[in-house]
């Protein structure tokens, strides 16, 4: 008879798992045990169980399978609760082992108890204990169908003993365990509705998110059928924004102008794939129409017309039949020139700009695109990384972009990428990181020299929280708290036997890149930027703009007039030379 932890290792390999991202414990250690003795099967050790939550996040984004992770009872298994949020507001199937003290023992409150059932039910579609070792392989089971086919994260509790208890082969757990797939698109009479609707309007825009994935094609025929202009939330860049002629450039606060602008101007919205939240981007006047294949998320942003439940590439498909053909571009040619305007006054911020310092964090990214491989997978930060990767990073088709834009949480670049390269250590992984973010789990750039992980890593230097400063700065408050005294990135990196380089000059980054991204290892390239690049959304608000004003009041009277000195000069003077 095999343990517990045997029947689980064998019922994961048996759906195509062949990996753990954990670390090890003592109530884990029948788990790692059967790992030891599995054969094809790893045990990828990370430094913080946060990151091993990240990884299998990014591990299964790429994979489209599932993915899993494992944590020690207590403490170990509550560092697993940011990033399985992360992949579950991502939607992307993560299974999580979160051992537990000894059963006999709950309830007691004994050493490093916690209560996981309860704790991880907000972020999973399925958390439940396994009191005897019989039910293991059907809990597991259960939990494995939830997480691929709901795409979310699925928790199993075990109590460390169940692990080495011997338990004779069941049905349970001897077949694959894969996601379904169903052909899904609303009925004739709501079709009929979304067509009246979009054959008597004369603006249409499509407004595209994750739910496009797969659906290119569709969506493509589908903007040349209504003449329509494509904006695309940040989770729908990589999936729709290449080979689009129709593509007129992100919305929401990390985009830009001509997104915003397409969206004002429609008579009908069709969302399609999309849960975007911001309410301040999305129109006051025009016709809604939703499609998306959760029910739930229909009209929660935003009223609504009409909502459609299916998958984009089902609907579409229903739907273009009954579409009569537009023959007036007018719409689109506006909204197009306008991306056009707009696309060259971003492209011409990432310029070396004469050698000056510090670099502006445009120029970083727009270089690291240029210099990328055509199938790098892209993993950036929240705060200001995330925009100039929106902005500058460009998608094909084959490039992947991942990130915590759901969940929004910092230092996710490191551990996103300790996933995305351990699935293919061939394949460049590129990660964008803040230089707050990257020293909130700094231990990671370990992981990456233990784990052999070829990951490049360019650090935004800025010394800052800078987004939180921007922030700050809409609200009128002088920035406090945000100073970040950091070292030389490149130079530690060096030290842990890694290549490390620092970039303090526009003229030495390039060529630093370049190295960077032949080197065959792990890479850490410290880029000091500009810590007053202002990244202004689309749409400013007067209580946005009254917030500037009075920051701008507050630091002088604050005795830091270098301070909004520094600020002009970023941002006004440069412009004026351009």
């Amino acid at each position: 008879m095999a343990t517990v932890a045997d029947h689980v290792i064998a019922t994961l390999q048996r759906s195509g798992v062949r990996r753990v991202y954990g670390i090890p414990g003592d109530s884990l250690n029948g788990f790692t045990d059967a790992i030891r003795r599995a054969g094809d099967f790893s045990w990828e050790q990370v430094r913080h169980e946060e990151t091993a939550a990240f990884a299998a996040a990014a591990d299964a984004a790429l994979t489209g399978g599932l993915a899993v992770c494992a944590g020690s009872c207590g403490p170990g298994n509550l560092h697993l609760i940011n990033g399985l949020f992360d992949a579950h507001r991502s939607r992307v199937p993560v299974l999580a082992i979160a051992a537990h003290i000894p059963l006999a023992e709950i309830g007691s409150d004994y050493f490093q108890e916690t209560n996981p059932q309860s704790l991880f039910r907000e972020c999973s579609v399925y958390c439940e204990l396994i009191s005897t070792p019989e039910q293991a392989p059907r809990i597991l089971e259960m939990a494995m169908r939830a997480a691929v086919e709901e795409n979310g994260v699925a928790v199993v509790v075990v109590p460390g003993e169940i692990f080495s208890h011997r338990l004779d082969t069941t049905g349970w757990g001897q077949r694959p365990v894969r996601p379904t797939a169903s052909v899904c698109h609303p009925d004739e009479r709501a079709l009929a509705a979304a067509a009246g609707m979009l054959n008597t309007a004369d603006k249409v825009t499509i407004l595209a998110g994750a739910g496009v994935a797969g659906a290119h094609d569709q969506v493509m025929e589908l903007a040349r059928a209504l003449q329509a202009p494509i904006v695309h939330a940040l989770r729908g860049k990589e999936y729709i924004e290449y080979d689009n002629p129709h593509d007129v450039g992100m919305t929401g606060l990390l985009g830009f102008a001509s997104g915003y602008k397409a969206i004002r101007e429609a008579d009908v919205l069709l969302m399609l794939g999309t849960d975007f939240p911001y309410q301040q981007f999305l129109p006051d006047r025009a016709q809604i129409i939703q499609v998306d294949i959760r029910g739930r998320n229909l009209g929660r942003r935003t009223p609504i017309d009409l909502g459609l439940r299916g998958t984009v590439a089902d609907t579409v498909a229903a739907l273009r039949p009954l579409l009569t053909p537009k023959t007036d571009r007018t719409h689109l040619e506006r909204s197009l020139r306008h991306y056009d305007k707009t696309r060259r006054r971003l492209d011409a911020l990432a310029s070396n700009d004469r050698d000056r310092t510090p670099i502006r964090p445009e120029y970083v990214a727009a270089v690291a695109n240029r210099l990328a491989d055509d199938d790098a997978v892209f993993t950036v930060d929240v705060g200001s990384p995330v925009v100039w990767a929106a902005r500058y990073v460009t998608m094909n088709g084959r490039r992947r972009l991942i990130g915590s834009f759901n969940h929004g949480t910092m230092a996710c670049a490191l551990p996103h990428a300790v996933g995305a390269q351990t699935v293919d250590r061939g394949r460049q992984v590129v990660a964008l990181a803040g230089d707050g973010g990257l020293a909130m789990l700094f231990g990671e750039l370990l992981t990456l020299r233990q784990n052999r992980l070829p990951v490049k890593l360019i650090v935004f230097n800025n010394s800052s929280l800078n987004f939180v400063e921007l922030e700050m700065k809409a609200a009128g408050i002088v920035n406090f708290g945000t100073d970040l005294d950091n070292p030389d990135f490149g130079a530690v990196a060096t030290a842990l036997g890694m290549f490390g380089r620092r970039v303090e000059h526009p003229a030495d980054l390039e060529s630093a890149l370049a190295a960077a991204f032949a080197h065959d290892g792990p890479v850490v390239v410290d880029v000091v930027t500009a810590r007053q690049e202002l990244s202004i959304p689309p749409a400013i608000t007067a209580e946005q703009a009254k917030g500037f004003s009075l920051y701008a009041i507050r630091t002088i009277l604050a005795g830091r007039a270098d301070e909004l000195l520094d600020l002009m000069t970023t941002n006004v003077a440069r412009r004026i030379l351009d």
